[in-house]
């Protein structure tokens, strides 16, 4: 394991540490949880929003800190949730007295801890809503939806319900947004290798030289099926085939689109697949709104990429184009 740490049982902590001082302009570090919060939060009169989740995904979660998108993070040990008095504390630092929209996904521990976090922030007053992401196809067939997992998928929810705090709605609005953002969106995962949890030490799983893995979840959970690796485009059609008929997406639709790296894989060979994917859309008379290729929701050094569609309406167009000032997400 060939790694920058120092104790891999620390790595977290220091990580969060790092990231504070590094944007010391825009977000502090709480001292009474692992929680990243803007410098500014609460912004008096301003819905709040939050997320948490585990670590290993950036620059997911904390990296989407900022104005136009979330207000504290609640931050959990590698690709384990938060614990409940993090999501609290977060809760608590984005109230700027119009209550919380938590936004987050569809993970057995981050659903239970939230869920004592909320009534934790009931008892001081403090109303808390939540949307859960299920982007994520290949993880539970469709009519069970509420059993998928959220993946890259809520970055655009993060998006959308930060636009809708930022220019003034009720928390009601705000979680209306956010779950028509999440409603209207569908994600499945590449993945071509493993990564390391450097408090394990070694794979958290195995491909072979010439494998790849067809709907794999964003800690590693196995997909639809280990197969023999494919060319982009092949790889970009099936993605399309897996996804597009899952809302479905159809002819005249207006749509946002997002393809992430996994972590190892380089930006070259994400528009390779984009320029397949965009295609497949555009032969299918679905019209590409807004685009956004890069690093945004990884899995530690794991090669492979997700992608991710978001079907539009007018509301969703103008709260996608809201400008955003977040760590790693900056929007005119």
């Amino acid at each position: 394991m060939k790694k920058f740490i120092n104790d891999p049982n620390k790595v977290v902590d220091e990580m969060a540490e790092g990231f504070a001082i590094a944007h010391s302009d825009k977000v502090r570090l709480l001292t009474e949880a692992r929680v990243i919060a803007r410098k500014d939060a609460p912004v008096k009169g301003k819905v709040g929003v939050v997320t948490g989740g585990g670590s290993g995904h950036k620059p997911a979660f904390i990296g989407y800190t900022g104005k136009g998108m979330v207000d504290a993070v609640a931050i959990g040990e590698i690709f384990t949730s938060p614990p409940a008095n993090a999501f609290y504390h977060a809760f608590k630092a984005a109230d700027g007295g119009n209550g919380v929209a938590c936004l987050y996904g569809n993970y057995a521990g981050d659903v239970m801890n939230v869920d004592m976090a909320v009534e934790m922030a009931d008892a001081d007053g403090i109303t808390v809503k939540q949307v859960i992401a299920n982007d994520d196809v290949p993880s539970a067939p469709k009519g069970s939806e509420d059993k998928r997992r959220g993946v890259a998928g809520e970055i655009l929810m993060w998006k959308i319900g930060g636009a809708k705090a930022d220019k003034g709605g009720n928390l009601d609005e705000v979680i209306a947004a956010a779950k028509k953002a999440i409603d209207n969106t569908r994600s499945m995962g590449v993945g071509l290798s493993p990564c390391i949890i450097p408090a394990v030490g070694k794979p958290n799983f195995t491909l072979g030289e010439n494998e790849m893995e067809v709907g794999i979840g964003h800690h590693g959970e196995p997909g639809i099926k280990k197969m023999e690796i494919k060319p982009a485009d092949e790889i970009a059609q099936m993605a399309a085939d897996i996804i597009l008929p899952d809302l479905p997406f159809n002819t005249g639709d207006d749509v946002c689109v997002l393809i992430s790296g996994l972590g190892s894989t380089p930006l070259m060979e994400l528009y390779i697949l984009y320029r397949r994917f965009g295609k497949i859309l555009s032969d299918k008379g679905i019209n590409i709104y807004k685009s956004y290729v890069g690093n945004y929701f990884t899995s530690l050094e794991m090669a492979g990429a997700t992608f991710t569609v978001m079907k539009l309406d007018d509301e969703l167009k103008e709260l996608l184009d809201h400008p955003a000032d977040a760590v790693h997400f900056k929007q005119l």
